[in-house]
């Protein structure tokens, strides 16, 4: 028996629900942090809602060092917290009663839409208007899920709940276009039109600021299509696919004898964690780490990025000044035994102490886990209809 859904704060207005998904490492951080700028700049209220198994989200603190209003909801994918999902919403309406609310998902999750917006739309429609569900695609990792490209990719059912996002999306966003060649993307924009023809794929490039306005407006102004029957979903072999994926949080404080440059170290660190997990042949779906200094002004942090074996890890915030100490905050996804993971953190964080000598780290809290079996809250088996 579903459990009893709590009632939303009752607005004059409906708000617009956003949820972006997509598999780990596609880039829906990035591009809720720019949905959300455009949306603020058009004078509405923003909320955000972030999602994942363990607490201590790296989104989160970037999301929030943005300046946006930001819930958190761990412990659980969405469709397994949905109660917790509204009551975030609630949260964020009695403290700035945002016109839009925009959820970022777990990446490893799908069935949203059965277990999420319409059940939304069904219990709360007179209080929230649902835009399409939006998934976004790294393009580099979806060729190789395609089979147009040769590389690292992940197991058969792990890769079954990627093309599963895709299947249930009605707007797929191929990101970081500027990653290929025109032709390897109209190539991959036809394989998914072909493999995915629900949805409508349009390409954009959310750190370049490219491609993004004829998607936010699609976000913006349409709504959610309510007459597709939620698609088919093997539950077991999605739960096999999850408990596949190793699972790291960790929180980590530096102290240093004199100043060092943090952006290096992070650098280095996820270097250092890249060449480890090669090693035991494990696939990277992402590595996400920010720094904040404990002297740092107006929320600067640092952030690097990693979302291949073969990728490089990327800058994203950097701070202007050497640090003497603070807080790095860690989430690292990949497909092999958790305890690889903190096996390979740890050896990790000895080298980049190396390699600065004089930064000493401590390793305050972790959590390393595979995701348990999803569980709905709810799950509807019709479409709710317009």
């Amino acid at each position: 028996m579903s459990a009893p859904a709590p009632t939303p704060t009752s607005s004059p207005t409906k708000a617009r629900y956003i949820m972006i998904g997509g598999f780990l490492g596609a880039g829906k951080t990035t591009a809720i942090g720019k949905l959300a700028r455009h949306l603020t700049d058009q004078g509405l209220k923003v909320g955000l809602i972030t999602n994942d198994q363990a607490g201590g989200l790296v989104d989160t603190k970037l999301l929030r060092t943005q300046g946006f209003a930001t819930e958190e909801i761990a412990g659980g994918c969405f469709c397994c917290r949905f109660n917790t999902l509204v009551d975030a919403a609630a949260k964020l309406n009695d403290a700035t009663k945002p016109d839009v609310f925009i959820a970022e998902p777990v990446g490893s999750c799908t069935d949203l839409v059965a277990t999420v917006t319409y059940p939304l739309r069904r219990m709360y429609g007179e209080s929230y208007s649902i835009a399409p569900l939006s998934v976004l695609v790294d393009p580099v990792r979806a060729r190789r899920v395609l089979g147009l490209d040769a590389g690292g990719n992940f197991s058969s059912k792990v890769t079954y709940i990627y093309k599963k996002q895709l299947e249930e999306a009605d707007v797929i966003v191929v990101n970081k276009r500027d990653l290929l060649t025109p032709e390897q993307l109209v190539e991959l924009t036809e394989a998914l039109q072909k493999a995915f023809p629900q949805a409508k794929t349009v390409d954009a490039s959310a750190r370049e600021e490219g491609g993004l306005e004829g998607w936010f407006a699609t976000l913006s102004s349409q709504a959610q299509p309510g007459n597709r029957a939620p698609m088919e979903l093997d539950y077991e072999v999605y739960a096999d696919g999850e408990a596949l994926l190793g699972w790291l949080n960790a929180t980590v404080t530096l102290v240093a004898e004199d100043e060092f440059d943090a952006n290096g170290y992070l650098r280095c660190l996820a270097g250092a964690i890249q060449e480890k997990l090669a090693v035991q042949q494990a696939e990277v779906a992402h590595l996400k780490m920010t720094y904040s200094p404990d002297d740092g002004i107006g929320g600067e942090i640092a952030s690097v990025n990693l979302v291949r074996n073969d990728n490089v890890a990327e800058t994203g915030m950097t701070l202007d000044e050497p640090s003497t100490g603070g807080q790095l905050i860690l989430n690292l996804r990949a497909e092999t035994d958790p305890a690889e993971l903190l096996k390979a953190v740890k050896v990790s964080l000895v080298i980049a102490g190396e390699i600065y000598p004089g930064v000493k780290s401590t390793l305050d809290h972790e959590e390393h886990f595979r995701p348990g079996k999803p569980e709905p809250t709810h799950r509807d088996s019709e479409a709710p209809g317009d």
